[in-house]
């Protein structure tokens, strides 16, 4: 369970300033979007939440970062606000998706239902469905993004020859493989162990128990001879045509599962060295036979194998096209958000700036009605509006 709080305690911080309104708190508004507002709450947690990436990313510079960084804060507060009222505008409401994104996150955590999940982010002290709306604020802006900005960039072959010329030093790598793996664990004794990793074969089978609760060599053994023939099982459907990501999502014991079996990539030295000489001589697509490791029993998969040196253009083709497109993307909508503003009403409390401002946007004009209603406006003004 400690697991499974860890990780979602980093994906509120993720979320975050999102889930920041107390009930009965009366927040200070420091900037109005149309009929949205900012609240100097979500300013500082953002700039709170910048400064500790920094500081986690790279701490010897993080003060250096913070200091142009923190600039951009309410410019991108805004941003959001500009981006959600769009979705709502196109109709979108990312609700599909959203229940698509939480079952993935329960099944990463391992956990049996959404009533579980929701327990765990209350755990964290955030109601569930202030969790569920800021992540679909997120979906909500990406798809914007997407289909506003994005949908209209192009890349064609000689934007991808000239940003593989340009980045060859770049784009030299070592040999390295990327695997992935269907784990089977022994379900019997329970043993007190993290999640399984990787780890060198032959190596003991289990860490000592605690005195007094120690398994019987015949329940050990009986336990990996149980997940020894599911593993064999496995193989043999394997080399009957089964789909290795299917088996690895339905049967896999490892913390990957929900990934297909994914592990990412490996360089020389980085696994045991049976396994590197094992993984490194085969090529992508190759299946292992069952290896048996301190977790249990592992089949491997090589889904990539590169070689040294600089790859081909066509090896790194959809990574080069991913890169041109973030590059193109970021100025782009920056121009559509600038255009954004111009059409609509934002105000901005004396003392902050929005570094994404556009000389030509407007800002609200107080009604004569308004104005003429002094109790209004003081008892407004008393709630923090400017």
């Amino acid at each position: 369970m400690k697991k499974t709080v860890a990780s979602l305690a980093l994906i509120i911080a993720l979320m975050l300033p999102g889930l920041l309104h107390a009930d009965g708190v009366v927040e200070e508004i420091i900037a109005r979007v149309n009929t949205q507002i900012v609240t100097r709450t979500e300013y500082l947690r953002s700039r709170e939440q910048i400064k500790q990436e920094l500081q986690q990313q790279s701490p010897t510079d993080a003060d250096k970062q913070f200091a142009e960084k923190q600039r951009d804060v309410l410019r991108d507060l805004i941003d959001q606000q500009l981006l959600l009222e769009k979705g709502k505008d196109l109709g979108m409401t990312a609700d599909t998706e959203l229940i698509k994104r939480l079952d993935k996150m329960r099944k990463e955590m391992k956990l049996d239902s959404m009533e579980e999940l929701e327990k765990a982010a209350q755990g964290q002290g955030v109601a569930f469905e202030d969790f569920k709306q800021n992540m679909r604020n997120q979906i909500i802006t990406q798809e914007v993004i997407s289909k506003e900005v994005g949908s209209h960039l192009s890349i064609n072959k000689e934007d991808e020859q000239r940003f593989f010329e340009e980045h060859k030093a770049d784009l030299n790598q070592p040999e390295r493989v990327r695997l992935s793996e269907i784990l089977v664990a022994p379900k019997a004794p329970p043993v007190e162990a993290s999640a399984p990793k990787l780890l060198t074969p032959n190596a003991p089978d289990l860490q000592a128990p605690a005195p007094g609760s120690a398994p019987s060599a015949e329940s050990e053994a009986k336990a990996l001879a149980v997940a020894q023939a599911k593993a064999e099982d496995l193989e043999a459907q394997l080399k009957k045509s089964a789909k290795f990501e299917d088996l690895a999502k339905t049967s896999s014991d490892g913390p990957t599962a929900a990934q297909g079996g994914d592990l990412n990539y490996f360089t020389r030295g980085m696994l045991a060295k049976e396994l590197e000489d094992k993984v490194f001589a085969m090529k992508a697509d190759e299946i292992s036979e069952v290896i048996r490791t301190k977790q249990g029993y592992v089949i491997l998969k090589v889904t990539e194998h590169q070689a040294a040196g600089i790859p081909s253009l066509k090896e790194v083709e959809p990574r080069i096209q991913e890169a041109i497109y973030v590059q193109k993307l970021n100025p782009a909508l920056r121009v559509y958000l600038t255009k954004l503003r111009e059409d609509a009403y934002i105000d901005i409390k004396p003392g902050y700036v929005d570094t994404g401002a556009s000389a030509a946007q407007t800002k609200p004009v107080e009604t004569s009605v308004k104005q003429a209603s002094a109790k209004e406006l003081k008892k407004k003004k008393k709630l923090g509006v400017f």
